[in-house]
């Protein structure tokens, strides 16, 4: 018996045109949401079809969980949910937002933010209070992954760096600091890259 097909939240491409689109990260995030957000623009898709074309946008959040100046890293195992970033370091945790999430269709921001923390709790477990900002969106149309999706970058600021991981696919969760990053730059997935260019005034 086959599994029931994964939906996904995704925007049209046009859409993400007609508001500017960017290479990088853009962090002037709200007027984008307002649009993203706004009902009829956000609907759900086949993943196989979003997957495979260009003409939507998936919607990651792509939360990076910060305390102090150390920033959460690991290494997606083989049980990756998307092949293509198998084995590459990360400082990005989240994903899809899925059909399953019934209150994410023509969400608000409160909805939508609620359901990130969502997201992000089925990955890791959080034991400490935190503050969730959105500081940027994240667009890298270069690689055949980034033609299909579109970031919205969080920020997790932890009050203690108290974090374990759920999913099997995250190994090696660990702090570190930014030159402990940049050390591992070249194996890091692009969005991950993208994001430690430009860590201090994600983190400001």
């Amino acid at each position: 018996m086959n599994p029931p097909e994964e939906n996904v939240l995704v925007i049209r491409r046009s859409l993400f045109d007609q508001l500017g689109s960017f290479q990088g990260l853009n962090f002037e995030p709200q007027k984008y949401l307002d649009a993203f957000l706004s009902r009829g623009n956000n609907f759900f898709l086949s993943r196989p079809k979003a997957e495979n074309d260009p003409a939507y946008k998936q919607i990651i959040p792509y939360a990076l969980i910060a305390f102090e100046n150390k920033v959460a890293y690991y290494v997606r195992g083989k049980k990756a949910g998307e092949q293509r970033l198998v084995a590459k370091g990360s400082i990005g945790i989240g994903g899809h937002m899925n059909e399953t999430d019934e209150s994410l269709f023509a969400l608000d921001e409160a909805a939508y933010r609620a359901g990130v923390e969502r997201e992000v709790n089925e990955e890791i477990k959080i034991d400490s209070p935190f503050e969730d900002r959105v500081v940027a969106l994240l667009n890298d149309d270069t690689t055949e992954v980034g033609r299909v999706h579109l970031g919205i970058v969080h920020i997790f600021k932890l009050v203690e760096p108290t974090i374990e991981k759920r999913e099997a696919m995250i190994t090696g969760l660990t702090f570190l600091r930014k030159e402990e990053l940049f050390a591992r730059h070249e194996t890091m997935e692009s969005w991950s890259q993208i994001c430690l260019d430009s860590l201090e005034r994600l983190l400001s």
